[in-house]
């Protein structure tokens, strides 16, 4: 075989090695993106998702901690991560301590954790005493029945635990359906992103 053909054998094949090893690299990573936001979902929070930015808090009302009526829309003026969540959904439990540890590591005047219980009315008193215990307290007590799921609706929440979070002017910035480790670092840089 001529020198020349092998030469250029060698270079096709180390050509094709470079395109393939590129594709590969675009398509498992987030850094072709220019949302900052996305450049985000990493690790725990992979499952991040920007589709819907841009949309509007919820007006609809639910029930605050007082047992008053309350929206998302009294939250305007911080940036706000709100939880659906249920006792009867094991995800959902078994994120609710990182949520509180997110609370206690970065709620402020700037970022607070909301978790709206979205349990049946006969199941509130049983709700709150898990949202008690999985949080150590440091968690309000939110509460959407069934009857009251219209908050659950207009933020498109169609499974649970649902993940929104909204800016300071109640303007959704990301979610992510499904569990996650909010006491991570990807979380804390993410809320880091969002709030300064």
């Amino acid at each position: 075989m001529p020198r020349t053909l092998k030469f250029a054998i060698l270079a096709m094949i180390i050509g094709l090695v470079v395109v393939v090893s590129f594709a590969l690299l675009s398509a498992t990573s987030k850094g072709g993106s220019s949302d900052p936001i996305e450049k985000l979902a990493t690790g725990s929070l992979a499952k991040l998702d920007t589709s819907r930015k841009g949309a509007v808090i919820s007006q609809a009302k639910f029930e605050g901690p007082d047992g008053r009526e309350a929206s998302l829309s009294d939250f305007r003026g911080k940036t706000t991560l709100v939880n659906f969540w249920a006792t009867w959904c094991g995800p959902c439990e078994r994120e609710m301590p990182s949520l509180a540890a997110l609370e206690t590591q970065k709620g402020g005047d700037n970022f607070q954790v909301i978790a709206i219980s979205v349990d049946a009315t006969e199941d509130k008193d049983y709700a709150i005493q898990r949202l008690e215990e999985l949080t150590g307290g440091v968690l309000d007590f939110y509460f959407a029945p069934p009857e009251k799921w219209e908050v659950v609706y207009d933020s498109s929440a169609r499974g649970f635990p649902t993940t929104v979070i909204y800016d300071e002017e109640g303007v959704e910035i990301a979610r992510l359906a499904g569990e996650a480790d909010w006491n991570s670092y990807e979380a804390a840089a993410l809320v880091d992103a969002i709030t300064n």
